[in-house]
């Protein structure tokens, strides 16, 4: 049960601002004595899986490898470490399938010398108990954050009790810091705050795109469409714009051209719409595909057709770029200093459908530009083509990477600004 706190008793949040061309001075763990502290780390092992049968396996690791980094360096201080996450879209529920069970074995494989505590909940006396007897260098990993409604409503009370278990808290989730929620924004006021060292090197890369080397090119892609929001903003630091995946449906039927059943919605359509108006008076910015490699199914099996934008039917869905879209992209890629490329451009879970992703990601790799790759799928693109090596930074977060790109508020980035004014 969490205590009722009132608002009256703390401060209220102020409003938002939007993020400075300049790196934040943000609290750095390195900055303090951190020796035999307890700490409380919010990371980001939301993982993606697969199923089977009647569990869940583990398809990538590298969110949990990208935090250890973070860890490591507690360790090294003879801290006491209490870990927590999100994991899956539980909404409110206790599900049995994301439990942080599958995180807690991945941590013991990643960290053999040390002994992983895995408790049942986030909160209360149990909780609290495990941690006291803990002894340091030992991990405490929490149950799933999102079991309770609390996170996400970021509610004071969750956040405050949170912020009991332990000395010091860290933000090491850059992933999630675009999320106003509880245990990246609330809980900054109750506890001293300091960004991990994850955290730290996202932001110190990100923020070499403000001053780019010119020409700056981004790469839009994927498969949310609620990403089309953010290419308005970031129209106004780039060069030029190549729009891919699903996002370049709603701009070709803005633009009164047949999609047929490609992914698209009316409310994509109507920014997509406001946007290429303004294109204009950004010098025509947005580069679209040229043409398409089509199916009138999403599997194996279908037969893939390239067709022009203008020569979609009805019945077709474009799952791919095209060849002479390749081509296109690639003139604008191989004469950019700087590359921001987050989303594929194309169904690349299917091989017939991956080409198009997979020569713009050959090309990237190949060229002299400082590149910066965001989002779960391009992570993982990037890594099922062996180019993980030839990319500058790959980041640990999607749409936190694009909003801060496009200067847009990180709610969890101003709550640790915010932090060092109540806890100095």
């Amino acid at each position: 049960m969490i205590k009722k706190i009132t608002n009256k008793t703390i401060s209220k949040i102020s409003k938002l601002i939007p993020l400075t061309k300049k790196r934040p001075k943000l609290r750095s763990i390195t900055d303090i004595n951190l020796i035999g502290k307890t700490v409380l780390i919010r990371v980001d092992f939301n993982v993606p899986t697969i199923k089977k049968g009647n569990r869940l396996i583990i398809k990538d690791n590298e969110k949990i490898k990208a935090s250890l980094i973070t860890i490591k360096y507690f360790l090294r201080n003879d801290c006491k470490i209490i870990l927590m996450t999100h994991f899956g879209r539980p909404k409110g529920r206790n599900l049995k399938l994301l439990r942080t069970n599958l995180v807690a074995k991945e941590l013991r494989k990643l960290l053999p010398k040390n002994r992983i505590i895995k408790v049942d909940d986030c909160l209360g006396q149990e909780v609290k108990d495990k941690i006291e007897k803990a002894k340091n260098k030992e991990i405490i990993l929490l149950e799933n954050l999102r079991f309770y409604d609390e996170e996400i409503q970021n509610d004071y009370s969750f956040a405050h009790s949170l912020a009991n278990l332990a000395d010091i808290y860290i933000n090491d989730a850059f992933a999630v810091s675009h999320r106003e929620h509880a245990s990246v924004c609330a809980i900054t006021k109750f506890i001293p705050a300091y960004m991990g060292l994850l955290l730290e090197t996202e932001l110190l890369n990100l923020n070499k795109a403000f001053r780019p080397q010119r020409p700056s090119v981004w790469i839009m892609g994927g498969s949310k469409l609620n990403k089309i929001n953010l290419i308005e903003s970031a129209i106004k630091n780039a060069d030029k714009i190549l729009i891919g995946g699903a996002l370049a449906f709603p701009f070709l039927k803005a633009k009164g051209y047949n999609v047929g059943h490609s992914l698209c919605d009316q409310n994509s359509v109507k920014i997509a719409t406001k946007i290429i108006k303004n294109n204009k008076r950004y010098k025509n910015k947005i580069v679209l595909p040229i043409d398409f490699i089509c199916s009138k199914r999403i599997a194996k099996n279908s037969k893939a057709i390239s067709k022009d934008f203008n020569n979609i039917e009805s019945d077709e869905i474009g799952l791919d770029i095209g060849p002479k879209t390749v081509q296109l992209f690639n003139f604008h890629i191989l004469n950019a200093r700087t590359i921001i490329w987050n989303g594929p451009l194309g169904y690349f879970e299917i091989k017939k459908f991956q080409k198009g992703s997979q020569e713009i990601a050959n090309s990237i790799a190949k060229s002299q530009s400082f590149s910066i790759i965001g989002g779960g799928e391009s992570s993982e693109m990037i890594e099922m083509f062996k180019l993980k090596k030839k990319i500058s930074h790959i980041s640990t977060g999607g749409g936190a990477s694009i909003t801060y790109l496009s200067n847009k508020k990180l709610p969890a980035i101003k709550a640790l600004l915010d932090n060092f004014k109540l806890f100095n």
